[in-house]
C-alpha cells in the first residue's frame, strides 16, 4: 500500500464499558468463587486498556501492526483497536516556519541576506510518515533549498543604467516572487504529503560587506534622477520665459543677451542654494 487509507475503529466508549466490566468483573468473580479461571477475564480486560486511541481535533493517528500500515484515523474522538497496534501521531494543523537568514548570491552575483515565512500542513499522512525520514526537518531543508534557488533566479534590484533592466526583482516584485517561491516549495514538499498554504519573503537585504556601497549607489542614482528632473524642468521654464518675452515684446534680446539670460536662469533654477540677487540700476549693457 502506497497511499493513505482512512479507517474508523470501534467506538471507544462502548469498549470502555465492556473492558471495565471484564476487568472488575473478573476480580469480583475471583474473590467470590475463588476460582483462578476468572483471572483470564481480568487479564483480558487489562490488556484491552492498551487498545484505546484518543484522537484530538486536527490531529491524526497512523496505525501499524508489526511494521505493516493498517490505516489512518483522522476523525477526532475515542476509539478502540487491537492493543498490538502501534500508533503514531501526526498533526493536521497549519504550522508556521520562519527560516534562518541565508546568505546567497542573486542573479547578478551580489551577496544578499534572505529568509522566508512558510505556512504549511500535512494532507497525506502516509507520505509524511513513510516517504520521508522526518517530515518537519524535510520542510526546513527543502525550504532553504528553494529560497537559495529563487534568489539566484532574480536580481535584488534593477540596474537599468548598467544594462540590467529586469521585469521581476526581489525587492519590488513582491507578489510575483511570492508566487514563484510558493510554487517551488510546493513541488518540493509534495513528496512528503505536505500542502503549502502561503510562502513569502520575510527578510531581504544586501549582505553586510556590500550594504554600505549599495546604499551609496542607490543614493547616487536617486540624486542623478532628481537632477535630471530639475534640469529638464529648468530648460522648459527658460524656454517658456523666452517665448513669453518675445510674444509680449517686453524687451528685445540679441543672441548674446539671450545666452546670458539662459545661463543665469539655469544657475538659479538648478542650484542647490538660493541665488543672491544683484540689482543693476544701469542699462542692460552696464
Amino acid at each position: 500500500m502506497k497511499t493513505e487509507k482512512i479507517i474508523k475503529p470501534a467506538n471507544g466508549y462502548l469498549m470502555l464499558l465492556i473492558i471495565t466490566l471484564l476487568f472488575f468483573g473478573g476480580i469480583i468473580m475471583i474473590i467470590k468463587f475463588e476460582n483462578p479461571i476468572y483471572l483470564l477475564a481480568t487479564l483480558a480486560g487489562f490488556i484491552g486498556f492498551f487498545g484505546f486511541i484518543l484522537v484530538n481535533p486536527n490531529t491524526s493517528k497512523v496505525i501499524l501492526l508489526f511494521g505493516k500500515y493498517i490505516g489512518t484515523i483522522k476523525d477526532n474522538g475515542l476509539y478502540w483497536a487491537n492493543p498490538l497496534f502501534r500508533k503514531k501521531t501526526i498533526s493536521l494543523r497549519a504550522s508556521n516556519f520562519d527560516s534562518e537568514r541565508l546568505k546567497v548570491n542573486d542573479k547578478l552575483g551580489n551577496p544578499i541576506m534572505i529568509s522566508t515565512i512558510l505556512v504549511w500542513r500535512v494532507t497525506d499522512t502516509y507520505k509524511s510518515a513513510f516517504d520521508v525520514d522526518n517530515y518537519e526537518n524535510f520542510v526546513r531543508v527543502q525550504t532553504d533549498a528553494a529560497v537559495r534557488k529563487l534568489a539566484s533566479m532574480y536580481p535584488y534590484d534593477n540596474f537599468a543604467d548598467e544594462g540590467h533592466d529586469e521585469d521581476i526583482t526581489l525587492r519590488s516584485s513582491v507578489n510575483e516572487v511570492s508566487e514563484a517561491l510558493e510554487k517551488e516549495i510546493d513541488e518540493r514538499l509534495s513528496i512528503a504529503g505536505i500542502e503549502v498554504l502561503e510562502a513569502r519573503i520575510g527578510y531581504l537585504a544586501y549582505a553586510q560587506e556590500i550594504a554600505s556601497a549599495m546604499l551609496k549607489r542607490q543614493q547616487a542614482t536617486a540624486i542623478v534622477a532628481a537632477r535630471h528632473k530639475i534640469v529638464q524642468g529648468a530648460v522648459e521654464m527658460v524656454e517658456m520665459a523666452l517665448e513669453e518675452l518675445n510674444k509680449r515684446q517686453i524687451v528685445e534680446l540679441d543672441e548674446e543677451r539671450k545666452a546670458a539670460m539662459v545661463s543665469n536662469l539655469l544657475v538659479i533654477l538648478c542650484g542647490d542654494k538660493e541665488a543672491s540677487p544683484v540689482l543693476n540700476t544701469g542699462t542692460l549693457s552696464h
